[in-house]
């Protein structure tokens, strides 16, 4: 069962989010951190996902700050709609947000904050800053900006090996502030787990989510 509810950040900041619930008693909870596109086809769909996995899922809409409702597509066309709205979202402002629906979904037991490009610096954040269980970034950008700041819970990191968002030298840099951190490449490029964009690799995003899986039921039981 899924649907829409407002949240309300600690500053009063109101805000929609996307929960995804599982049919049987959850085993834990997500929350799901989105791309530059907005909570989308796509980051529905990955809630739902955790959600027939067995996790309560939460997908905070936190484009909403700058402007409410935001559904982009992968053309050229959304991106700079996508990276002209993502550019103004502050970034403690956001994670405000995280903390809101971390808090809507703890009763469902430990909590883990899973993040898409974008979302996945924030996860890292989250690792950082809140008081998740556990975090995971798919091709999380520009997690370099916030080194030698590193996650105080267990963090699975996915990046592409042709990913010309996020360079070779950045992926060590990230290993070396982070030795504890459980890091795999693939053989793909940027949103190599979203089957709406041209990057997708089947096969990279399969086994991507298998990990995640593992490492979330290691690590959230």
């Amino acid at each position: 069962m899924s649907q829409t509810e407002t949240l309300m950040a600690r500053d009063g900041h109101e805000f929609g989010a996307y929960i995804a619930r599982p049919a049987g008693r959850a085993r834990g909870a997500i929350v799901v951190l989105q791309e530059i596109f907005g909570v989308n086809h796509h980051i529905r769909a990955v809630a739902d996902r955790f959600a027939d996995a067995g996790w309560l899922a939460i997908a905070p809409a936190l484009f909403d700050r700058v402007a409410r409702g935001v559904e982009l597509g992968y053309t050229a066309a959304d991106l700079p709609a996508a990276r002209g709205t993502m550019m103004q979202v502050d970034t403690a402002k956001a994670l405000l947000d995280i903390a809101a629906a971390t808090a809507v979904v703890r009763h469902a037991g430990k909590v883990a904050a899973v993040g898409f490009c974008w979302g996945g610096r924030l996860a890292w954040l989250a690792g950082c800053e809140q008081p998740v269980s556990a975090a995971a970034a798919y091709y999380g950008t520009r997690i370099g900006q916030h080194l030698p700041q590193a996650p105080r819970c267990p963090i699975l990191l996915h990046f592409g090996e042709r990913d010309e968002h996020i360079p070779p030298a950045e992926i060590a840099q990230i290993r070396a502030a982070c030795p504890a951190a459980e890091v795999h490449l693939y053989p793909a490029g940027h949103g190599f787990a979203c089957d709406e964009r041209a990057g997708f690799d089947a096969a990279s995003a399969a086994l991507a989510w298998q990990r995640t899986q593992e490492f979330l039921g290691k690590h959230l039981g």
